[in-house]
């Protein structure tokens, strides 16, 4: 049916700050949502090789010391660099089994030098085309201390059916002028990935729903002490600072008139599976629609710079 989206949420916990392992759960990931016949299925936050925890953990704003510089070296090290091919077989997967993907990923890619890294949120689509890679605006708080600022390139939108789906990383979600931008582009399924924890998912999912007359879908991963391999460098350092559990999910969907179609799940690993149906977004846009009959652009409009920032340009 053209109008429903089957979609699976994977809400799983990384094989922490190891690339290869994680990508195996990916991939496992998607094996299971084929099975049950699922069209899209959607990783969290900087999923691989995860969520940069010891920041918080081991005095991370203390400067040139030790534990930061040998664990962001580590972090750098098991990013993803999608120019040497670390997501073919990913996409393989996707082509394979006729489903996108949005996945959450530490990018060091090469046209920045490749030595820094961003938080990204990367669109495959079902014919395993890597379709947009989002480099997070604004890093939050204290992942400034390892993620670096990205660009506009990223905020697009893709058709799937009859959806049109953009998506965001994390406190990305609170800045209003790229939701709007993303609106302005038709966005009717609104992707918010998270690095977990019900506290960010439960209040903004509803809100950008109802803002946007739009299916919210949050994606969390989980994180406890449990995860953390036994080989991550300093991890005596971060287990001692940190608690029982660092991420306890959350992930959750919303419909088009704000209320829950599925409230958030908590400290559960796995698929959570849910089909949506497009004709709630025409219903819901009858009485608002904030790009359309309910915007004045002749009294309000938002410019975009959608150019991959680079800090060279060469002319031959």
């Amino acid at each position: 049916m053209e109008n429903t989206l089957k979609i699976a949420m994977a809400q799983i916990a990384p094989v922490w700050l190891n690339k290869q392992e994680t990508i195996k759960k990916v991939e496992q990931s998607i094996n299971d949502a084929a099975k049950e016949q699922c069209e899209l299925i959607v990783f969290g936050e900087g999923l691989i090789p995860g969520y940069p925890f010891w920041l918080a953990l081991t005095g991370g704003a203390e400067w040139d010391k030790k534990v930061n510089k040998e664990l962001h070296r580590h972090y750098v090290a098991n990013s993803i660099t999608i120019e040497n091919g670390d997501l073919d077989s990913i996409c393989q997967l996707a082509k394979e089994h006729k489903m996108a993907i949005y996945l959450g990923v530490i990018e060091r890619p090469l046209d920045r030098g490749g030595h820094s890294v961003y938080a990204s949120l990367v669109y495959i689509n079902q014919k395993g085309e890597i379709k947009s890679v989002h480099r997070k605006l604004q890093p939050t708080y204290d992942e400034r201390l390892t993620w670096s600022p990205g660009d506009g390139n990223g905020l697009q939108v893709h058709p799937l059916k009859q959806f049109t789906v953009g998506g965001l990383n994390c406190w990305e979600n609170w800045m209003p002028l790229p939701r709007a931008a993303l609106y302005g582009l038709g966005e009717n399924l609104h992707i918010a990935v998270w690095p977990g924890s019900d506290h960010n998912t439960k209040d903004i999912t509803r809100f950008i729903a109802r803002e946007s007359r739009s299916y919210v879908v949050s994606v969390s991963s989980l994180m406890s002490k449990s995860d953390f391999p036994r080989a991550t460098p300093h991890l005596n350092q971060i287990l001692q600072n940190a608690p029982e559990t660092l991420a306890n999910g959350g992930s959750c969907i919303a419909g088009p008139d704000g209320e829950w179609i599925m409230e958030p799940v908590l400290e559960k690993e796995g698929l959570i599976m849910q089909t949506i149906d497009f004709n709630r977004v025409y219903e819901e846009r009858q009485n608002f629609d904030p790009v359309g009959h309910y915007s004045r652009p002749d009294v309000t409009k938002l410019s975009v710079n959608r150019e991959r920032q680079s800090t060279v340009d060469f002319n031959s």
